[in-house]
Formats: C-alpha cells, sequence, structure tokens
C-alpha cells in the first residue's frame, strides 16, 4: 500500500491537467513510452535485488558498482527527490481545497497540511501506517470507480456528458496532435514526475519475502498497473470529455465529474484527489525521507545523530529536518503560487532522472562483471541489454533537453547543479574519499 500511495498522485491526478491543455490526446502515447522505458528501469532493477540483497536498494548497487561516492549521492538525491515531491503534493493540497474556499491561499493550505502530516509522523509509526491505508484504498478505489463510471456513460450514455461522449474525441477534435509534436514531447517532463515512486521497489526489497520469486512478480505486473491506472484513466477521460475543454489549473478528474453532472460527484473525486495528494505527500514526502536520513546517517552518510530513535520508534530528528526543507514548498506558494506546481516537480523530475539512470548504468557494469565471471548473474534479466541500457539513458537525455528548453522548468537544472555541489562538499566534509578502501572492503564482505 505504500508504494501505490507514492506511486499515484498528484503527477496524474492534477499534472495530467496541464498535460492534456498543452498537448491533447497524444497526451496517452507519451504516458505509453515513458512507462516503457520505465520498466526498463525496472527490469534492470529486478534483476540486480534477485543478484543480491543490498542495504539501501539501489543505492548499496551504486556504492558497489560505480564506488562509494555514488552510493553516498545517490542516498542522499532520492532524499531530496522525495521531499520536493512533498512540496509538490502539498501545492496541489492547496488548489484543490480552492474549489470549496476560493479565498484560502495556496501557501495556507500548504503549511496547515505539512503541520498535521508532521505530528502524525511524530506520533507513532501505527498511526501512520492507518492513515496511510486508508489514504491509498480510497485512492485506488476511486480510479477503478472512475473509470467504470466513464466506461458506463460512453456505453450508455448518461448524464451531460451522455451526447457528446465518445471514443472519436480522442482524434476528431483536431486529430490526435491538435497542438503538433512539439507540445507533446515537452510534456515528458510531467509525464515522469508522474510514475515517480514507482523505484519504492528497491527501497522495500531487502525486508521482502522470498524476493526471487516476488520481486520479479511485482515488476513483471507493472505494465497491467501503467496500463489501468494511467493510460486506461486517461483513455476513459478524453473520451468522456473532449481535450478543448481541459483547463491547466484543475484536476481533470474533477472536471470530467463536473461535465457527467453526477450530483456532488465532482466534490466527491475533489475529495480523493486531496487525500491523494496528502497520501503521497504523507508516504514520500515525510515517511519515506526521514527513513532514507536515518539510514545516512547509520550507514556513515551523514552524521550519526541522524540514525536515533526515539522510544517509540520514530527517528524524530530526521522527521524534523525533512518537515523544515518541504517547508521550502510553502514559502515558494506564497511567492509564485502559478507557477509552483511547474517549478518543484521540475526539480523532482531532474533528481528521478540522475537516480533512474544510475539505477541503469550500475546495471550496465554488473552485466559486464558477470560477462567477465567476476560474480555470479542472477536468471532474472533485463530483456534487450545493453542495448536497452543505451535506449533508456538516451530518453533520460532527451527529456533532460526538454527541462532545458523551457524557461519555467530550467530552473531545476540550476536546483541539480548546485544540489550536486552540496552533495561533493558533503562528502569532502564527511572524509569521504578517505573511507574508500574500507567502504569496498565492506562490500566484498556483504557479497561473501
Amino acid at each position: 500500500m505504500l508504494a501505490i500511495g507514492g506511486t499515484i498522485g498528484t503527477g496524474l491526478f492534477l499534472g495530467a491537467g496541464k498535460n492534456i491543455a498543452k498537448a491533447g490526446p497524444s497526451l496517452i502515447l507519451t504516458y505509453a513510452v515513458a512507462g516503457l522505458m520505465l520498466f526498463f528501469v525496472m527490469r534492470a532493477l529486478g534483476e540486480l535485488l534477485t543478484y543480491r540483497r543490498a542495504e539501501g536498494g539501489f543505492a548499496g548497487y551504486a556504492r558497489e558498482f560505480l564506488g562509494p561516492f555514488w552510493g553516498y549521492a545517490t542516498t542522499w538525491t532520492y532524499w531530496i527527490i522525495w521531499v520536493t515531491t512533498g512540496m509538490a503534493e502539498l501545492t496541489a493540497a492547496g488548489l484543490y481545497i480552492q474549489k470549496w474556499w476560493p479565498g484560502i491561499e495556496q501557501w495556507q493550505t500548504a503549511l496547515v497540511a505539512l503541520v498535521v502530516l508532521f505530528v502524525v509522523n511524530l506520533i507513532s509509526v501505527k498511526l501512520f501506517g492507518e492513515l496511510e491505508f486508508w489514504f491509498a484504498m480510497i485512492k485506488v478505489a476511486a480510479i477503478v470507480m472512475m473509470i467504470l463510471v466513464g466506461v458506463a456513460v460512453l456505453a450508455f450514455g448518461f448524464g451531460d456528458a451522455g451526447e457528446t461522449a465518445k471514443v472519436s474525441n480522442l482524434w476528431s477534435d483536431g486529430g490526435f496532435f491538435p497542438e503538433g509534436v512539439s507540445p507533446t514531447l515537452m510534456t515528458l517532463q510531467m509525464v515522469l514526475f508522474a510514475y515517480l515512486g514507482v523505484e519504492l521497489v528497491g527501497v522495500t526489497a531487502s525486508e521482502a519475502r522470498d524476493p526471487e520469486k516476488n520481486i520479479p512478480k511485482a515488476i513483471n505486473a507493472l505494465p497491467v498497473r501503467f496500463g489501468l491506472f494511467y493510460l486506461g484513466s486517461l483513455l476513459v477521460i478524453l473520451s468522456v470529455v473532449p481535450w478543448g475543454e481541459f483547463m491547466g489549473g484543475a484536476s481533470p478528474f474533477v472536471l470530467a465529474f463536473d461535465k457527467i453532472g453526477i450530483p456532488g460527484g465532482a466534490d466527491i473525486v475533489n475529495f480523493v484527489v486531496l487525500t491523494a495528494a496528502l497520501s503521497s505527500c504523507n508516504a514520500g514526502g515525510l515517511y519515506s525521507t526521514s527513513r532514507m536520513l536515518r539510514t545516512a546517517g547509520v550507514n556513515g552518510d551523514g552524521p550519526k545523530a541522524l540514525g536515533r530513535l526515539n522510544g517509540r520508534g520514530v527517528p524524530v530528528l530526521t522527521v524534523v529536518i525533512s518537515a523544515l526543507v518541504m517547508g521550502i514548498g510553502v514559502v515558494v506558494n506564497a511567492i509564485v503560487p502559478e507557477k509552483a506546481f511547474e517549478y518543484i516537480t521540475s526539480v523532482s523530475t531532474g533528481g528521478a532522472i540522475l537516480v533512474w539512470a544510475i539505477i541503469v548504468i550500475s546495471h550496465l557494469v554488473y552485466r559486464r562483471k558477470v560477462r567477465a565471471g567476476e560474480i555470479q548473474g542472477s536468471a532474472y534479466r533485463m530483456p534487450g541489454a545493453p542495448y536497452t541500457n543505451w535506449l533508456v539513458l538516451g530518453f533520460f537525455a532527451f527529456v533532460t533537453v526538454t527541462i532545458a528548453w523551457e524557461h519555467d522548468t530550467r530552473i531545476a537544472l540550476y536546483v541539480m547543479a548546485g544540489w550536486m555541489a552540496l552533495i561533493v562538499i558533503g562528502w569532502l566534509l564527511l572524509g569521504g574519499f578517505g573511507r574508500k578502501a574500507e567502504s569496498s572492503a565492506g562490500e566484498r564482505a556483504v557479497q561473501r
């Protein structure tokens, strides 16, 4: 439920609205292409996970195959990805609340949501788990319900949208690429943000039961999950409501139910997407980030104080640090509310591309060592490697170019450059280069 709660969030529920307004029905194609590339990333990660379990998930493989610095850099970069993702979810919560109370500003809702989730994470892990279970349950049930309602409107023509709902809406209003190919390519940044969280299986794998059986099973099911939650929901929504009626600042799911005209339906869906934003902020933004910081303290990639737990098993210091950094998102919402979502998600995507690329490159080095007979490989293999590795890396390079191309997303590259400078400074302060031999010996001990 944590994985589902982290993956299905604002990138789909809100970001899709901006992308539909930008590219029309062709957005479905970018979701399909991005989903295929991330499936290859997950197959590469799955092969590594079944080769051997690694503490810290994919950061452990970066440490083993690329060197201790890259393990450290991956750990901290993954932390900042989810911190900024939490900021995006808080931004979305502010936008959703405005449907009911337009007078409340985005930053006010973001601040209240952050404080509530911060308190929940401090009280106990059990309370966090209960809250997250119901958040994720509401989210999954709602997507399935929305798809079924949309199919019923298409099949039986009921509701206010019944007369205009038809599958031909996918191509009849200006074609499948109504704005041209270029705007479609520019949606890739937000589409990748929507898939952020799919790699969480790599974080939880060290606790998985029977990983050789269950990890491949989970990864092989990804195309079904992508097809249902992403492609399925978009196909239905864009068939029920012509793409030209969507607005960039609203959730397409809420707008679709407004058009269908089910009494109270739009308010129910708005409540669902609000809980979805809070769920992703709760699971990824505070819970996962605080645990990542604690791992950094335990394994020497950060100050030892980060590894402390209180009597209830909560890493209080790391929860406080993550919440304080997420507070930057509240400030961004106060200063540039109309651009906050795009700025924050572009930074998350930039970090995610780096982490996903490190997974793929680690897999390339792993395969090279397998071919050389230095290590024993896994029976669960990434199809088409190493060609698919280079295909995925080329795709990520292209998306990075699209991020640099647009003024509103280019800020992500500046932020990531500054972040990497901080990473290097932190590594030097920790005496990282002097620990190289010790870390390598530790990896060999883990392998034995």
